[in-house]
């Protein structure tokens, strides 16, 4: 394995901060190291120098996506960290169907709009897919967009074809669920159409701007900006409010806190879990 440099690292890690916004710092040489080097193999390179530089001068920028697909952190399962999909189902989703119905009676389909931010391989979002087919029964009553994104575009391949080997299969699911949910394809399972034509995926890097998507009832951004500077993830926040319905619901991980990263959110409990909701600005009336 080819060994970078202290110089090399500098410049890697920081390339990989702004076309990702996954920030490593020092100590985490050997992640560049192991998940770079087939690229640089493929490619024929003998140093980082020298897969920095095709990088910076390909056209098409393939050699950014690969490095993006390499270093991204795809660690997912179905229903991971229990507790958010099981206040999905016994609260936000029938409180949010219940507001839509009281707030307008005409509507001839309920829309429930959710969005899975960095959704990886798809078991997030299918998670997802699988309460609502749970709860409702019958979909066609309610218009619900579904939206899986990631930056990587292996991941969104994966995803939106929707097979999984045994092991992937395995984590998070019971033998019923498989069974009802999954085709048997050889050694491996791929998620039924009725479950499948739930969802749309697309690729989105959550640095830049959030063009031609929302508002969202409900958003899931777990886990990922563990990955980013603190300004980074304050932009990100920013962003999130601008898109989530003023009544909405944001999910982050179950290590993670808005504490110290953004003013405009209030964290709420319900069962074992924590979400969050936009503050209600409220305006003072200026004395006569």
């Amino acid at each position: 394995m080819t060994a970078i440099t202290p110089d090399e690292f500098r410049v890697i890690s920081n390339y990989i901060l702004s076309v990702s916004g996954i920030f490593i710092g020092e100590g985490k040489e050997y992640l560049i190291e192991s998940r770079l080097q087939p690229i640089m193999h493929d490619l024929g390179c003998t140093s980082f120098s020298e897969l920095y530089h095709k990088s910076k001068v390909d056209p098409k920028r393939i050699i950014e996506k690969k490095i993006v697909d390499a270093i991204t952190t795809k660690e997912t399962y179905f229903f991971r960290d229990i507790f958010p999909f099981e206040v999905l189902q016994h609260k936000i989703i029938p409180d949010i169907i219940d507001k839509k119905k009281s707030h307008n009676t005409t509507l001839s389909t309920i829309p429930i709009r959710i969005w899975c931010s960095a959704s990886s391989t798809g078991q997030e979002v299918y998670s997802i897919a699988i309460i609502l087919k749970n709860l409702l029964i019958d979909t066609s009553k309610y218009n619900i967009q579904l939206l899986g994104t990631d930056i990587s575009n292996a991941a969104i391949s994966q995803a939106s074809y929707g097979r999984y080997n045994k092991f992937e299969i395995s984590r998070g699911l019971a033998k019923p669920q498989i069974k009802k949910y999954f085709n048997r394809e050889g050694d491996y399972w791929r998620i039924k159409d009725e479950i499948r034509s739930m969802v749309t995926f697309k690729r989105l890097n959550l640095l830049e701007p959030f063009i031609g998507i929302g508002p969202f009832d409900i958003i899931f951004c777990r886990n990922v900006a563990i990955y980013f500077t603190l300004d980074e993830r304050q932009k990100l926040y920013s962003k999130l409010a601008g898109i989530l319905d003023p009544k909405g619901y944001l999910f982050i991980g179950a290590t993670e806190s808005l504490t110290n990263d953004t003013p405009l959110f209030q964290p709420k409990k319900y069962l074992k879990s924590v979400f969050y909701q936009l503050k209600k600005i409220e305006l003072k009336k200026k004395d006569k």
